[in-house]
């Protein structure tokens, strides 16, 4: 499927516009409206079941939009295949860490990088020169990527399924930076840390901003990360939008207070 150019505001690397997705008879997404600037971290907030994940599952091609618009640079993702998407520079991880346990870590970033590949079906099965050149490139720049994101040389070729977990998060951000993408979705990064992991992975969040020049949408119950790393915080209840803004703006805002960090007793 293509995707339309249109012609958006140039300082958003995302517009989502007035974006409703509806499961049967229940509106899970009710109208929400986002708009991502460019080279930014935004963090999207809310309680379980506020509809977060699912306008993840939008972003990215997962699911259709009952309405609404998606617009990334100058196209018009609103219904564009996954694939499609990852090719234009979306890149996501899951809140569920989604690895193949009996590949390598190694292995599995190689996997992230295959949307960047020029071997097709019959080029990977003949294996060319070129093709294996390919290869060795696409494996060492695997082996460089784990590097970066802090995993020890020695955990590069083991199983996926063998890491600990928090090794395994970092193997599932190497593979999401293996597509080369410019707009990152984390969802729910620091689950499963321990505070002096949460607080490494927020230095890292900056750290791929400015190194690699990334905006970062992400979703995140933990507060201390959301308030320290983001520069923009929405806020979802029931699929709609209550509240948007800087850290320090949606913290003292009582609609928020009252729906996700709770009423004051």
């Amino acid at each position: 499927m293509t995707t339309s150019t249109v012609a958006p505001s140039a300082t958003f690397a995302m517009r989502v516009e007035r974006l409703v997705k509806e499961f049967g008879g229940l509106r899970a997404v009710d109208d929400v409206s986002l708009d991502i600037p460019q080279h930014s971290i935004v963090s999207m907030i809310g309680p379980n079941g506020a509809g977060k994940t699912t306008v993840f599952n939008m972003l990215t091609g997962l699911y259709k939009p009952t309405s609404g618009r998606i617009l990334f640079g100058r196209r018009d993702i609103t219904r564009a295949r996954p694939d499609i998407i990852t090719g234009l520079g979306v890149a996501r991880t899951f809140q569920n860490i989604r690895l193949f346990g009996a590949m390598s870590a190694v292995e599995n970033v190689i996997v992230g990088r295959h949307a960047r590949m020029r071997a097709g079906l019959f080029g990977s099965i003949l294996r060319p020169p070129w093709v294996r050149r390919e290869e060795r490139a696409v494996r060492e720049r695997a082996r460089e990527l784990l590097a970066y994101v802090g995993l020890r040389e020695e955990g590069f070729d083991q199983l996926a399924a063998q890491l600990p977990y928090g090794d395994q998060r970092r193997v599932e951000i190497a593979r999401a930076l293996a597509s080369d993408p410019t707009l990152l979705l984390l969802d729910e990064p620091t689950a499963g840390m321990n505070p002096q992991e949460s607080s490494a992975l927020t230095g890292f969040m900056r750290q791929l901003r400015d190194e690699l020049r990334l905006t970062i949408l992400l979703i995140e119950h933990d507060m201390k990360v959301v308030m320290d790393v983001s520069e923009r915080v929405t806020v979802l209840d029931h699929g709609q939008k209550i509240a948007e803004g800087p850290p320090e703006e949606v913290r003292a805002n009582p609609d928020v207070i009252e729906a996700y960090l709770g009423a004051p007793q």
